[in-house]
């Protein structure tokens, strides 16, 4: 069976509009910040990819361990008529959920979500080959924006993997789960993929890696600006820096001006000082017990919290009440 055409929520003219206005706010707050999401542009993708399987960038690694241990326990306890993947990329670790449910013998159909055109088009047409009996329904859209367009009916289980949901801040997060339970009926499930506070010498190299990628997908962000906007930035003029924040228990990565520098970027013009930083995302660490209590708070109960041998990464089984 082939892939069904995509359904696109997602317009091109509404990703110029979001980079501009989250451009104009970022740039002309202080501190400054940009959102994450603009890191993964077609090369910022490539180099996240270099990037999950270096030596370093431990995230990965133990997620996928945890679905190989656990995707059949999934299987046999969310029945998943519907796996939703929010995200998606190419879907490479959600192949152990389709290979676990379709071997449970109840899913009939795959539903991934992302912003890319061209990656859901590839990944739809390579899940819809290697799995013909599947029905493999593609959306175009923004898991902050669009979990109201998520087909309804059937048991429906939605994985968010890659520890992408510690990417939004507190209240952002609140906000989120909150949105998901709303566009899920009672008893569908949700599949949350967190990763876990450990001892900050583990997680700061998996940020600032020695071979320089993760810098150079840092500083991606700074071409895409030059060349969607017509910005003047320099990246190389801009330092990578990762900084654990104790207090927070997540990990900021910051773009840090080398030297004093004028930038125009739209109908801004922004001033750096030698030093000065903006920040370019933000990933946060979670406690078993704090995620726990998250989902409570939107309307989910916690069924089960695996963790890879290592303890490094989470995955939680949530059912929504």
């Amino acid at each position: 069976m082939s892939a069904e055409p995509l359904e696109i929520h997602l317009a091109a003219g509404d990703v110029a509009r979001a980079l501009r206005e989250d451009v104009r706010a970022g740039l002309t707050a202080r501190p400054m910040w940009l959102p994450p999401k603009w890191l993964y542009d077609a090369r910022g993708s490539e180099l996240f990819e270099q990037i999950t399987r270096l030596p370093e960038y431990y995230p990965t690694r133990a997620e996928r361990a945890v679905l190989v241990e656990r995707a059949a326990r999934v299987a046999e306890l969310t029945d998943a008529k519907t796996l939703i993947e929010l995200g998606s990329g190419s879907s490479e670790k959600t192949r152990l959920l389709l290979d676990a449910l379709s071997r449970h013998g109840t899913l009939g159909t795959f539903v991934p979500l992302d912003v890319s055109v061209s990656a859901l088009r590839q990944s739809t047409a390579d899940i819809a080959a290697a799995y013909p009996r599947l029905r493999v329904r593609g959306i175009v859209g923004d898991f902050t924006r669009h979990l109201d367009r998520l087909p309804a009916g059937g048991r429906r289980l939605v994985a968010f993997l890659g520890g992408t949901v510690g990417n939004l801040l507190p209240a952002e997060r609140a906000a989120f789960l909150a949105a998901m339970r709303a566009a899920l009926e009672t008893g569908d499930w949700l599949l949350l993929g967190t990763d876990l506070v450990k001892d900050p010498a583990v997680v700061v190299p998996a940020y600032d890696d020695a071979a320089g990628v993760t810098a150079e997908f840092n500083r991606n962000v700074l071409r895409v600006l030059n060349r969607e906007l017509g910005a003047d930035f320099v990246p190389e003029d801009f330092a990578h820096v990762a900084h654990w924040d104790r207090e927070q228990e997540w990990i900021e990565m910051r773009l840090r001006a080398t030297r004093p520098m004028r930038v125009r970027v739209l109908d801004l013009t922004v001033d750096f000082a030698a030093g000065q930083e903006l920040r370019t995302e933000v990933s946060a660490k979670f406690r078993p017990a704090g995620v726990a209590a998250e989902l409570a708070a939107a309307g989910f109960a916690t069924e089960a919290c695996w963790t890879d041998p290592g303890g490094l990464f989470g995955v939680s089984l949530a059912r929504a009440e």
